[in-house]
């Protein structure tokens, strides 16, 4: 994944954008992420995420925003998540945007917005 900084009156992002077909497929892919990210804010498409990373079941997404914790960064995902069928998931990204810590947008702008 190629990173690109973007300067926003909110501070620095740092957008991970994956070539097609790349994904962070385990935890160390994603630590290797945090660890080598200039910014305290991470922006990851949402398909470079395993797709159990929405299936919340999984555990995956708990484990990944124990380490967003943990490492004292924001995370933002972008994607189109109006169409989520998921109950669960739905509850899951409105209490995420209501804190502003991790948020899902369908674009950085709108992502820069709910950050806290």
């Amino acid at each position: 994944m190629n990173p690109t900084i973007h300067e926003t009156h909110k501070g620095k992002l740092t957008h991970w954008a994956p070539t097609p077909g790349e994904r962070i497929n385990t935890m160390d892919d994603f630590l290797d992420i945090l660890a080598s990210s200039p910014s305290p804010t991470i922006v990851l498409d949402a398909a470079a995420l395993p797709e159990a990373f929405f299936e919340l079941r999984s555990g995956i997404a708990g484990e990944y925003l124990q380490k967003i914790s943990t490492y004292r960064r924001r995370l933002a995902i972008l994607g189109d998540f109006a169409s989520t069928k998921s109950r669960a998931l739905r509850d899951f990204i409105y209490e995420s945007n209501a804190t502003g810590q991790v948020v899902f947008a369908p674009s950085i702008e709108e992502a820069i917005a709910l950050l806290r």
